[in-house]
């Protein structure tokens, strides 16, 4: 096994994780809610009276903070991430995403960092499932259609 170096990136990924830590926690003491991306989108489409604004804020926030960042920060130190794939396959991948939210009561997010936390059985029983799913679609992916003739 080899470690791909030029990728390898444990601080980054530490503060993110730190981040994402700390504003779930946050976000859990000040609202009283779970931080699951899937549950504040899912919340818009029937949305109760009083509960629209911190939502759609919330949104807005994640699709600019990438655009605030950008003007931040000095071009060319981070890099977006490159992906490899049609608009086709990356529609179908959000869509299994979205059913698989729907399906599961949470995104990653929503069991993975904040019902973890709670001690969830539930929340490891869902993180335990996506994660080896993830593995596996990637070993499928690249081990076994890499190599398939067209």
């Amino acid at each position: 096994m080899t470690i791909d170096w030029t990728h390898f990136t444990p601080w980054t990924s530490l503060s993110g994780g730190l981040i994402l830590g700390l504003a779930s926690a946050f976000f859990i003491l000040i609202n009283g809610r779970i931080l699951g991306i899937s549950g504040i989108l899912g919340g818009l489409l029937m949305p109760q009276r009083g509960d629209v604004g911190w939502r759609l804020s919330f949104l807005a926030g994640i699709a600019f903070a990438p655009l605030a960042l950008s003007a931040i920060v000095p071009s060319g130190f981070i890099q977006a991430p490159r992906i490899d794939a049609s608009f086709v396959v990356i529609a179908v991948a959000g869509l299994l995403v979205g059913f698989g939210t729907r399906y599961g009561s949470g995104c990653t997010s929503g069991h993975g960092v904040c019902g973890l936390s709670r001690m969830s059985r539930r929340s490891l029983a869902a993180t335990l499932t996506f994660m080896v799913i993830g593995f596996l679609t990637v070993f499928v992916i690249r081990h076994l259609f890499q190599g398939a003739p067209a």
